[in-house]
């Protein structure tokens, strides 16, 4: 029993630790923010946004798909099938939507992050921007988190298109429900504030992986399996804050 309580408090003191650091280097990256380099943003958004719409379509897409194909027929049973399309659009942009996106966004985007920046920390590059009198917040962290909290929301919202197309799909050829009920449905049941409150958590998931994946990647230790580890410190730490940044929005929010 003592050992389970050491490695709780342990583990939750590491997470306080890595809240500090990281509200630091945000605080430092919204100073720096009036600094910000155009290209290298508009960089960092193409690799961000475009190159992530494939691997973003398929999770979204097959979520709406499966989603609904586990919940109509318990509609069904009730005669409740004229809810589907509100349920499923309600839950992709409340929930699904956001928190699909900022976890492939986490593991996509934040692990090429934090392998670029630490493979930088370790073959002594940001030390030479450092010697050039540059300011690696300013040069490497502002334009990738601009990026994220401008880009995970369009990918969210583009996802709950997605998932809730999916869930049209399987309602029409699977269930035999009719346009008109689906999209009746979503009219009835969604609010501007569902999908409003949605890209406002995806802004916070984006600089939420902004901020680990160059954290991770700047004190990344010496050598490959340094760089490694803080790929995969990244990745998990992303995930781990985006349930809880979720839960914490949705009391505030909802």
């Amino acid at each position: 029993m003592q050992g389970i309580l050491e490695r709780i408090g342990s583990f939750t003191l590491h997470i306080f630790e890595k809240v500090g650091v990281l509200s630091l280097l945000f605080l430092e990256t919204l100073r720096q923010l009036p600094k910000i380099q155009r290209k290298l943003t508009i960089a960092q958004m193409a690799h961000l946004g475009v190159n992530s719409l494939p691997i973003v379509s398929l999770t979204l897409l097959f979520a709406g798909m499966v989603m609904t194909l586990q919940i109509v027929d318990i509609l069904l049973r009730y005669g409740a099938q004229s809810t589907l399309g509100g349920i499923m659009s309600v839950a992709m942009g409340r929930e699904l939507g956001p928190i699909l996106t900022g976890v492939v966004v986490a593991g996509r985007v934040g692990a090429a992050m934090t392998a670029e920046l630490g493979t930088m920390k370790v073959t002594e590059q940001i030390d030479a921007l450092r010697c050039m009198a540059v300011n690696p917040v300013a040069y490497l962290v502002v334009p990738r988190f601009a990026a994220c909290i401008t880009m995970v929301p369009l990918l969210a919202f583009y996802g709950y298109i997605i998932g809730t197309a999916g869930g049209y799909a399987v309602a029409i050829l699977s269930a035999g429900l009719t346009h008109f009920t689906y999209m009746n449905s979503i009219e009835m049941f969604t609010e501007v504030s569902d999908v409003v409150y949605g890209l406002i958590k995806a802004m916070f998931f984006g600089g939420i992986i902004a901020l680990v994946a160059c954290h991770e990647g700047m004190t990344a230790k010496s050598g490959a399996e340094g760089v490694g580890q803080a790929t995969t410190r990244s990745v998990v730490t992303s995930i781990i804050f985006i349930f809880i940044c979720n839960y914490l929005l949705s009391i505030i929010l909802y």
